[in-house]
């Protein structure tokens, strides 16, 4: 969806540290929308492709001119910036929801990993690495994105729901690995299928001696002959 010129002419560029200095700028409705999906669209773009991806791709799928784009985001670095500040505060946001709506810390813990997955945590941030430092993340959110995950790990080990020898690593470098699209682009439900994986790793986290779990795993399941068949078109020659 493209804007208006009125829309376009509302919106302010967003320059580092103009918020610190007098708040956020009040924006219109319309205007706000277009900043959401242009994030939204540079986070999937910047994990695909690298924090050098054509803007002109990135507009394309915000729905938006790039003539929009360079007004929110003058410089390519305030767009890095803005989508990494972004995806810091979600995680934050997100791990004090998981905490607040989940029946039990493991629950917690399983709500805030796939919602993590679906914000590209694991892609996004490793492709913006030396283009934003963790100082400027940590000053610009308000709670450092790794104190609430950790928190939800220790309450699930206390409870005896995750093993004792699990530590914050092992999930936020899971999300990381998972989050990574599969080679050859041609791995149909590529997203789904991370978060099946996701599910077989949380239950690897049960304790010895704890229930088997009875929910069906997630997303498509590929087994050998549909894997084949994907390594026959991504490697070529394949057989059916």
């Amino acid at each position: 969806m493209s804007t208006t010129p009125d829309a376009d002419a509302a919106e302010a560029p967003e320059v580092p540290g103009a918020a610190d200095r007098s708040g956020p700028p009040r924006m219109r409705a319309d205007a706000r929308r277009n900043r959401e999906q242009i994030l939204c669209a540079a986070r999937s773009v910047f994990a695909e492709q690298g924090p050098d991806a054509p803007l002109d791709e990135i507009a394309r799928r915000a729905g938006v001119g790039i003539a929009t784009l360079y007004r929110r985001f003058p410089e390519r670095a305030d767009l890095i910036r803005a989508v990494a500040i972004d995806v810091f505060t979600a995680l934050v946001e997100t791990a004090h929801r998981a905490a607040e709506e989940a029946s039990d810390p493991l629950d917690a813990l399983r709500r805030f990993m796939h919602a993590a997955l679906d914000l590209k945590i694991g892609s996004v941030v490793p492709s913006l690495l030396g283009r934003v430092t963790v100082d400027e993340l940590v000053d610009a959110v308000s709670q450092d994105a790794a104190d609430p995950v950790d928190e939800l790990l220790r309450q699930a080990r206390e409870a005896g729901l995750v093993r004792s020898d699990v530590v914050f690593g092992d999930i936020t470098l899971l999300l990381i690995r998972l989050a990574r699209p599969l080679p050859g682009g041609l791995i149909p439900d590529d997203e789904a299928l991370a978060h099946r994986h996701l599910d077989v790793y949380l239950d690897g986290l049960r304790p010895a001696g704890s229930p088997r779990p009875n929910t069906p795993l997630s997303g498509p399941a590929l087994d050998s002959a549909a894997f084949k068949r994907l390594r026959g078109q991504v490697m070529g020659g394949g057989s059916d």
